[in-house]
């Protein structure tokens, strides 16, 4: 590092995304993107809006919102559209944790970053032992909330019942519920922005919508919430999303018929692969999202994070000492499962 950098930040150890292969060809189940396309309608409305980039982007997303409010059943005066869920959920950590934040020890990797980029009390809670959140744990915390539901890597979901009894019992703090994987068989709780004032939901376009490279996230909350989000994104970068991506994600949402049909077809894969791999002798949780996570009884985590990669499969596996026999894989096409479902078997049932 420079000698010009603030030592504030000298300590802070940066997320560190999934590998990204470049010369090799593998199949990359290791970053939880979809594995099918974007709807045809949103590559005809980027084409569309190309010719348009030399003029700024509209500052206020309206037709984005519109849409956002449209699809939700919610008023345009609660949603926000962000570069990303990563910025929404950045803008909380640096503005919307007063008191502190809290969440819990196996999660999100970028939660703990952004903890020490703003230098946020932080209180780490952990899950029970089956990985599962402890909604007691919570409950009159006194701090800003940040939950996963779907959490990940686990893939394990709170009900809308459960969240709001978190919300019930922490009245006078935020509560924020990161629903990146919800489409894949979690409960939205949007539909309790309405009468709880204290509930953020954020979502993203990276995972059942298919535009993870187009950085598009949301939020849907109160209208002071989202003016707080627009606060901040204003007097940071006002144009925080390019046109292109706008467009595509007002033809995202319109193409319900699409969205509903691959998210569909994501779920009936993953199903398949955990009966699989079930068995094969694995553990796997009980997934709500377009990943499982998995563990095997007498095959540790880095040799089948190894031997999958000789492979060309990646997935991901992390050096964490609870989580350090599990390994996250992300869904992709029933034949690139089918190439898990061998090599897993050749790993765990070698022939002699």
């Amino acid at each position: 590092m420079s000698k010009y950098l603030d030592s504030r930040y000298s300590c802070i150890e940066p997320y560190v995304p999934g590998e990204q292969p470049k010369l090799e060809k593998f199949i990359k189940l290791n970053t939880n993107e979809n594995p099918y396309p974007p709807s045809p309608e949103v590559l005809r409305a980027v084409q569309s809006e190309a010719g348009r980039v030399n003029r700024y982007s509209d500052p206020d997303a309206r037709d984005l919102t519109l849409a956002l409010a449209e699809n939700f059943g919610v008023k345009p005066e609660n949603c926000f559209a962000g570069n990303g869920s990563d910025e929404i959920l950045a803008i909380c950590f640096q503005a919307l944790c007063p008191a502190g934040v809290a969440f819990p020890d196996l999660t999100y990797g970028f939660y703990p970053v952004y903890s020490r980029l703003y230098d946020v009390n932080t209180r780490v809670v952990p899950l029970m032992p089956d990985f599962r959140v402890r909604l007691e744990d919570y409950f009159g915390i006194g701090r800003t909330i940040v939950i996963a539901n779907p959490n990940a890597p686990t893939g394990l979901a709170l009900s809308r019942d459960e969240i709001e009894r978190l919300l019930a019992e922490n009245a006078d703090n935020l509560v924020v519920i990161d629903e990146a994987y919800v489409d894949f068989g979690g409960q939205t709780v949007i539909p309790l922005t309405e009468k709880y004032d204290n509930l953020l939901v954020i979502g993203t376009f990276s995972k059942s919508r298919a535009m993870a490279g187009a950085r598009l996230g949301y939020a849907v909350g109160h209208a002071e919430l989202i003016g707080d989000l627009n606060r901040i994104k204003n007097s940071i970068n006002p144009y925080n999303l390019n046109s292109m991506t706008m467009a595509a994600g007002v033809a995202a949402l319109r193409d319900r018929a699409y969205f509903e049909s691959h998210c569909s077809k994501v779920c009936k894969t993953r199903d398949e692969f955990i009966e699989y791999i079930r068995k094969l002798g694995f553990f796997c949780a009980d997934s709500a999202a377009n990943f499982v996570f998995v563990t095997h009884p007498s095959v540790d985590g880095k040799t089948l994070f190894d031997q999958l990669r000789e492979r060309r499969i990646l997935v991901r596996w992390w050096d964490n000492p609870r989580i350090r026999n599990y390994l996250r894989i992300s869904i992709g096409t029933d034949e690139e499962m089918s190439a898990v479902c061998k090599a897993l078997t050749e790993i765990v049932q070698p022939k002699n």
